[in-house]
């Protein structure tokens, strides 16, 4: 089971911030930590309370460097998972016109500056190998505006997508904080 792949719609106040150089006026702290953009910012912490009422017992990014990264924090987590000398059968990535290739036992990551992470928008949600979590998330996760951006390769990667739109659960709970 997973919910269909989303097309992000950018907030209107990120289209002409640089990815990875927010203001911080735009950023908000989330539990248990890290940051995201304040309208995903409020989806999440909602979308938390949510995944705790329904008896979730565990529900966080996988680290605080898994949710807004600066351009610098992108630069060096890509620095230390790929290489400019080529690897047979390596999957790459483009960066400032050059072909990386990423060395063995790494998890993928985005060029500096083209993450969804850069804006505030992406978390890696801890624990996606559940399946009590999983399911959770492809039932819920698109209500409160959220969706997975690389399948299958990256099942904890998920991305807050519907812009300056009020996403449906946020309308229905009285309880949820502003954005």
């Amino acid at each position: 089971m997973q919910p269909p792949i989303r097309k992000l719609v950018l907030p209107a106040d990120l289209v002409h911030c640089k990815p990875g150089e927010l203001p911080i006026n735009l950023l908000r702290d989330v539990k248990p930590f890290g940051k995201l953009h304040h309208l995903a910012a409020a989806s999440w912490t909602a979308m938390r309370q949510a995944a705790f009422a329904s008896g979730i017992k565990q529900f966080k990014p996988t680290s605080a460097g898994d949710t807004y990264r600066s351009l610098a924090q992108q630069r060096a987590g890509f620095l230390q998972r790929y290489q400019l000398e080529p690897i047979a059968g390596a999957s790459t990535r483009t960066w400032e016109g050059r072909k990386y290739y990423l060395k063995p036992g790494n998890a993928p990551l985005a060029a500096p500056g083209s993450s969804r992470h850069n804006l505030g928008l992406a978390v890696d949600i801890a624990g996606t190998s559940d399946p009590i979590l999983w399911k959770w998330l492809c039932e819920n996760a698109p209500k409160y505006g959220w969706s997975l951006e690389v399948m299958p390769a990256e099942p904890w990667h998920w991305f807050y997508f519907v812009g300056d739109k009020t996403p449906p659960a946020l309308m229905l709970d009285p309880a949820t904080p502003a954005p």
